[in-house]
């Protein structure tokens, strides 16, 4: 098992300590979560506190475990500063897109770190293309590079069908803002890795593509 950073670690407990207040005070959990007409009524905090409240157990395990396995790859990379500016900014871009796609949805509400997750995955995939990623339904490991892809071309799928109760924008608006981030923190990736920079950046392209069509 890997060590963890004070940054990583500071992370994962307010996102336990915060979820779990959430699981136990249904006001506190209406009070902070993201919401279009909470929001709307100048209530910015949600912007940032959702990211920090998870649905369930199951939620809140998943989006920890996955940070803890990739945020040592871009503290090594960039140091703990710009780990804790790719996390938030990511977070923030993320709900920022939501808001963006749902801002006439007034009832629409979210919970849950995924997009501040996903940008450090990305940040991660940048790194370290060709790490091995495994997938609960394939038994063998894909390298990083291919599984950014797909993910970002199944969640633009997934904004266009609105497919499950799943926040498919908070998880692109953040993986773009990791991908924006680690490019700008470490701009050598340009010359060593270009290859992955184009191939990563057409999913992000489609989007806009399809943006400025209506077709989302």
């Amino acid at each position: 098992m890997q060590d963890i950073g004070l940054a990583t670690l500071v992370i994962i407990g307010a996102n336990v300590l915060i979820s779990m207040k959430g699981f136990n005070d249904f006001n506190f959990f209406e009070r902070y979560k993201f919401n279009i007409a909470g929001i709307q009524r100048g209530e910015q905090i949600r912007m940032f506190s959702s990211g920090f409240l998870h649905v369930d157990f199951s939620h809140l395990l998943f989006n920890m475990l996955t940070l803890y396995f990739f945020a040592n790859v871009v503290i090594f990379n960039v140091g703990v500063t710009k780990f804790v500016l790719i996390y938030l900014l990511s977070l923030l871009v993320g709900n920022l897109l939501s808001f963006l796609m749902h801002k006439d949805e007034y009832h629409y509400s979210a919970v849950g770190a995924s997009g501040a997750v996903m940008g450090i995955l990305y940040s991660a995939i940048l790194f370290e293309p060709n790490m091995g990623l495994y997938l609960f339904f394939i038994p063998i490991a894909i390298p990083a590079w291919l599984f950014g892809i797909m993910y970002l071309g199944y969640s633009i799928y997934g904004m266009k069908k609105r497919l499950g109760n799943i926040g498919h924008d908070a998880h692109i608006g953040g993986a773009v803002a990791g991908y924006i981030l680690t490019l700008g923190f470490a701009p050598s990736i340009l010359q060593t890795d270009l290859w992955l920079v184009v191939l990563l950046a057409v999913p992000i392209l489609v989007l806009f593509v399809l943006y400025k069509l209506g077709k989302l």
